[in-house]
């Protein structure tokens, strides 16, 4: 079923309903979901860090995997 078939499903259903707490309930839903950002929900130390991070990698400020793993298994004596 494509995106507008089922809209459209979701609409006769929504005019079919005839209980008026469940039309709340629906309205609650799809108002958080609308407005709800994951963004606007993580804390904002951890928004700088993606920030930053992101600056980082398009400055070319990244490390290689290999050396990374590398870099763990000599720290913590793990093989992985």
């Amino acid at each position: 079923m494509n995106l507008q078939a089922k809209k459209i499903e979701l609409v006769q259903q929504i005019l079919n309903i005839e209980t008026p707490s469940l039309l709340e309930k629906l309205s609650a839903f799809l108002n958080k979901e609308v407005k709800t950002d994951w963004w606007d929900e993580i804390p904002d130390s951890i928004q700088k860090s993606i920030v930053k991070a992101k600056k980082q990698a398009k400055n070319g400020e990244t490390v290689p995997h290999d050396i990374v793993m590398k870099q763990f298994k000599d720290t913590y004596g793990i093989q992985l």
